[in-house]
């Protein structure tokens, strides 16, 4: 979980979230780093965009169920794809 606030943070910050930075950030905060926790969180990240993710999480963490149905039913196949491919990378982070 640090890796992701890691990443999150250099995110946040304008960083480029690459292994490097992210090591730097765990180790700066005093905590161990996992060379393959990092290497697959970053494997994970790429071509991800983090801003559309975040904006997608909060808004179906704060919508109820019954008003998430509509909006998913009205994505297009091929876009709906993309967003549980990179939705999928995201929540095996988060747990």
């Amino acid at each position: 979980m640090k890796n992701v606030y890691a990443a999150l943070l250099l995110h946040k910050l304008g960083k480029e979230v690459s292994e490097e930075n992210v090591k730097k950030v765990v180790a700066a905060a005093g905590g161990d780093v996992d060379e393959s926790e990092v290497k697959s969180l970053v494997a994970s990240l790429k071509g991800v965009n983090i801003d559309t993710e975040l904006e997608s999480a909060s808004l179906v963490s704060s919508a109820p169920a019954s008003a998430v149905a509509p909006v998913e039913a009205k994505k297009e196949e091929k876009h709906e794809e993309k967003k549980e491919a990179a939705a999928e990378g995201l929540s095996a982070l988060f747990g």
